[in-house]
């Protein structure tokens, strides 16, 4: 009787080598070059378009990282807008809380520092500032029967003057001076450019709403959100910029670390001075007019 071969045996298969050596002219398939194909196929796309991406995937392979775009381009300052709700909000709540041994830049910038949050912290404490001080002024002369009041639209370009002077040129300056004590002293903590600027724009955050509190008409409760604000900025500052002068002289370390603190005194200061004085424009001009009068001679 003869034996019938069972189609669900296991069979052993020829090497595909010895195969492919008896059919040379056969097309074989390798199923990742399919399941490659299938992920970078979109709808939509064309074979050319399809060529394209793979070529274009080779070649950042091969070069081994994707070619940076110059800086005056578009594209060089897109990564820099890169961040979501939760970082900037992170980031403002760790800007106006500082604690012992927080390194802001350590801990919410590093790696990812970004330009929307400065931005947006420094164009808002602009208009408020302006607006707030020409609410103040109102309320200051409310009820005065020679006050007429007019908006002076010349403190939002002073205050943006300030600000972002405050918030770029010192960082520019603090940037340069790391990183020339780093090549005077080795080891020494070195930051970018772009996180200094990160680190001081959110700084700023803080002076937003004692600017708000400073509508309210009185001396004590303004210079008390003047002294709160700069103990809780400066903090932040001196906590993050510490570690990157420890290590180093310490006249050099103590110069530093003091010019952080003035330039931020007299940021807040001349804030309270200029756009929120205790007394008004009106009275100065009535108090002046009276001692012209006292000091005129009698004939």
């Amino acid at each position: 009787m003869a034996t019938t071969k069972d189609p669900f045996e296991f069979q052993e298969f020829e090497e595909s080598e010895s195969l492919l050596e008896e059919n040379r002219d056969a097309t074989t398939i390798n199923i990742d070059d399919v399941k490659e194909s299938q992920k970078q196929r979109r709808p939509g796309m064309n074979e050319d378009e399809v060529d394209l991406l793979t070529n274009d995937d080779k070649a950042e392979l091969l070069s081994g990282q994707k070619k940076n775009a110059p800086f005056w381009s578009f594209e060089y300052y897109q990564k820099f807008f890169d961040v979501d709700t939760y970082q900037v909000r992170s980031r403002i709540i760790g800007s106006v809380l500082p604690w012992r041994g927080k390194n802001f830049i350590e801990l919410y910038v590093r790696r990812n520092p970004d330009l929307y949050g400065p931005f947006w912290i420094c164009a808002t404490l602009v208009f408020a500032i302006a607006i707030c001080g020409n609410i103040s002024k109102f309320l200051m002369n409310l009820g005065s029967p020679n006050y007429k009041y007019t908006a002076e639209f010349r403190k939002v370009t002073i205050a943006a003057t300030a600000i972002y002077s405050y918030a770029w040129l010192v960082p520019l300056a603090l940037w340069g001076f790391l990183l020339w004590r780093n090549n005077k002293v080795m080891n020494l903590v070195s930051y970018s450019f772009m996180e200094i600027v990160c680190a001081y724009g959110y700084s700023l955050a803080i002076y937003i709403p004692a600017v708000v509190l400073w509508i309210i008409p009185s001396e004590g409760l303004r210079w008390c959100s003047v002294v709160v604000a700069l103990c809780l900025s400066g903090s932040v500052l001196l906590l993050t910029f510490w570690p990157a002068v420890k290590d180093d002289h310490l006249r050099v370390s103590i110069a530093f670390m003091s010019a952080i603190v003035i330039l931020n005194i007299l940021l807040a200061v001349g804030f309270k001075a200029y756009f929120f004085s205790s007394e008004s424009p009106h009275q100065r001009t009535n108090y002046s007019a009276v001692t012209q009068v006292q000091s005129k001679p009698l004939t």
